[in-house]
């Protein structure tokens, strides 16, 4: 689209798209390359960092480390935030995550000991911890 768009105003929105994405460094995730982009970005809408802050508030959110045998039995992908083994966990944590408003959950195995962690985040504290404590049952019962 950069090069054969021929509408002007979507040309150079895909222009600033494939420079913002030569820029980036997501091998790595370069700190300072990372922090220049958010200020052309802020300097672009007109924004402050102050703004941009009070646009993003936390959710409530909650973190186990569940001790198994093994980690390697949960296998993940989508950034970690998939569950692909064992077969039915994910689907498990989706029905559990449908059953709250604004939330979303995942597990994933330790890189370095034999524990999952398990996240939830929820629209309050008490539908994070139901979420969270939920998943652990489900990893123990895998």
């Amino acid at each position: 689209m950069a090069k054969e768009e021929k509408e002007n105003q979507k040309r150079e929105a895909a222009k600033m798209l494939e420079n913002t994405i030569d820029l980036i460094n997501q091998t790595v995730g370069d700190a300072i390359s990372d922090m220049l982009v958010i200020e052309a970005i802020l300097a672009l809408k007109g924004l402050t960092v102050q703004q941009w802050d009070a646009i993003y508030s936390d959710l409530p959110n909650r973190q186990l480390k569940v001790k198994v045998a093994d980690r390697r039995v949960i296998d993940t992908t989508d950034a970690e935030r998939r569950a692909v083994t064992p077969p039915g966990l994910q689907e498990k944590i989706d029905e559990l995550v449908k059953k709250y408003r604004i939330s979303r959950a995942f597990v994933r195995p330790s890189g370095t000991e034999d524990v999952v962690r398990v996240y939830s985040e929820a629209d309050t504290q008490v539908r994070a911890e139901t979420i969270c404590t939920l998943q652990q049952l489900f990893c123990l019962s895998n």
